[in-house]
């Protein structure tokens, strides 16, 4: 992918404030588990769009601490074991106590199907940013946010970027170095230590 081709990471500012209007929407507990499943799990609009009630509970149907993305739900072979943030436990469990277990096996429904197609989701995502005036902004925003976020932070866990890699479901690490952004201003930091 081609620099300024690369969908723009969002900034913490613009993580609230995406959120603030999405609490003003219809489905705003739907709209706000999609939003975190982007921004904190790092999932894609089609895994977003293919994530079932069994990728997040256990066999008793309670949520579980972590999505278990399939093959069959991701890009090519990307499924992965990616842990839930509180903040999206907390949305998820919102979702479910909607009713959203009972009418689909999908998490993400609408009003007129049991499942969200993923170019609606693209489509959603679109809508949101272009509200809020977000250039450059789309669906895989989130993605590159929680990529970048996850790099910036890994170490500080006693992890490298091959954890980031798993998390992200890329193949090789390079895929994922594309994704993170870089900052300038830790650059001139490490400089001068």
């Amino acid at each position: 992918m081609a620099l300024g081709k690369q969908a723009k990471i969002l900034s913490k500012a613009q993580i609230d404030t995406t959120l603030r209007y999405i609490s003003s929407t219809r489905d705003s507990t739907r709209n706000r588990a999609i939003f975190l499943l982007s921004v904190r799990a790092g999932l894609r609009a089609k895994e977003i769009a293919a994530l079932t009630w069994p990728m997040i509970t256990d066999a008793e149907g309670k949520l579980t601490d972590a999505i278990h993305l399939i093959d069959d739900a991701s890009k090519g072979r990307s499924g992965r074991i990616v842990p839930l943030s509180k903040d999206l436990r907390l949305a998820l469990a919102e979702l479910r106590g909607e009713g959203g277990a009972r009418r689909s096996p999908y998490v993400i429904t609408t009003q007129r199907s049991q499942r969200m197609a993923a170019g609606a989701m693209v489509n959603l995502f679109a809508g949101w940013y272009r509200a809020l005036g977000f250039e450059g902004a789309s669906s895989h925003s989130g993605r590159r946010t929680a990529i970048t976020s996850w790099a910036r932070k890994i170490t500080t866990v006693g992890g490298s970027l091959r954890d980031v890699q798993m998390l992200a479901g890329h193949s090789a690490l390079t895929t994922t170095q594309r994704y993170i952004e870089s900052d300038v201003l830790a650059q001139r930091r490490v400089v001068e230590m």
